[in-house]
């Protein structure tokens, strides 16, 4: 495994990021368990989750894991998404900011994250809000690095340019969409993270398993299940592109989802693919990927 610089932190973070949200739900804490081991014999040191995924179970289940070695980590979470029934639970108001770290903090067992990402842009909450909640978090020691993710390169700019007029403490990570059948990230995001020297950690290399060729059969899975997932891969030309690519690893002797995220983690303004699972033969597909 080798290391690469996480922004402008100075701090050194595994070509790949292991991704926890499959943590507490399609993999109980058992499964979870034998996943992370994998990824730490690995050489990952970099361990990705939100207070959302399975509500809560998956910072709970990484907080416990990582117990006994937690200053070798460098463990993200965010915040966003709704954490309970108050209408204010929600969001990304220096409120709810505040509260949700908390939480997540006490859920993770730990007295810090590395990275906050927010999760969404917030159309309610004036963006200087927004940037300003991360400040306070940094200020206090209990997050190091303000992120963002799934937002335009338009609204990174300008929070960007805020931190940058008030002397705050700038992102260091952003976490698009990014793999060889959503590539729009290409288009803004990547250049303006490169040009100012913010790291990069995509999700979803594989497009949620289209790349690996099961969805040319009868094979189940979120793609059939998802309606998240119908909409963001459902067009036919998605599976035609997959179908080509699978067609092209099997020519040349290539696992088709450990040469995905190879392509992906291979741009130069990519820190680290986010690699995920349901099970340890699914994880070690992914962890091929690297040498």
């Amino acid at each position: 495994m080798k290391f690469k610089p996480l922004g402008r932190t100075g701090l050194e973070v595994s070509e790949l990021c292991f991704g926890t949200m499959s943590f507490g739900g399609d993999a109980d804490e058992t499964t979870s368990g034998t996943m992370y081991k994998a990824a730490r014999d690995a050489g990952i040191n970099f361990y990705d989750c939100a207070d959302q995924y399975s509500k809560g179970k998956a910072e709970e289940i990484l907080g416990r894991l990582m117990k006994g070695h937690r200053d070798d980590l460098v463990v993200t979470t965010k915040c966003f998404n709704p954490t309970g029934e108050d209408v204010n639970a929600r969001g990304t108001s220096r409120r709810h900011v505040i509260r949700a770290l908390e939480a997540s903090l006490k859920r993770l067992q730990t007295d810090r994250v590395e990275v906050l990402f927010l999760h969404h842009y917030d159309k309610r909450t004036p963006l200087e809000e927004s940037v300003r909640a991360l400040e306070e978090l940094v200020r206090s020691g209990k997050v190091l690095y303000p992120a963002v993710s799934n937002w335009s390169a338009w609204q990174t700019q300008r929070a960007v340019d805020l931190q940058e007029r008030h002397d705050w403490a700038r992102l260091q990570l952003i976490q698009p969409m990014y793999s060889l059948v959503k590539r729009q990230a290409e288009v803004e995001l990547l250049p303006m993270a490169e040009a100012n020297g913010i790291g990069v950690i995509p999700y979803s290399p594989a497009a949620a398993g289209i790349l690996s060729g099961k969805y040319s059969g009868d094979a189940t899975g979120r793609l059939k299940t998802n309606k998240m997932y119908q909409a963001r891969y459902g067009e036919p030309w998605v599976f035609e592109v997959a179908e080509k690519f699978v067609a092209f690893c099997k020519q040349r002797g290539l696992h088709p989802v450990s040469t995905a995220v190879a392509w992906v983690g291979a741009h130069p303004a990519i820190t680290a693919p986010i690699v995920g699972a349901r099970n340890l033969a699914q994880l070690q597909d992914s962890l091929h990927a690297v040498k």
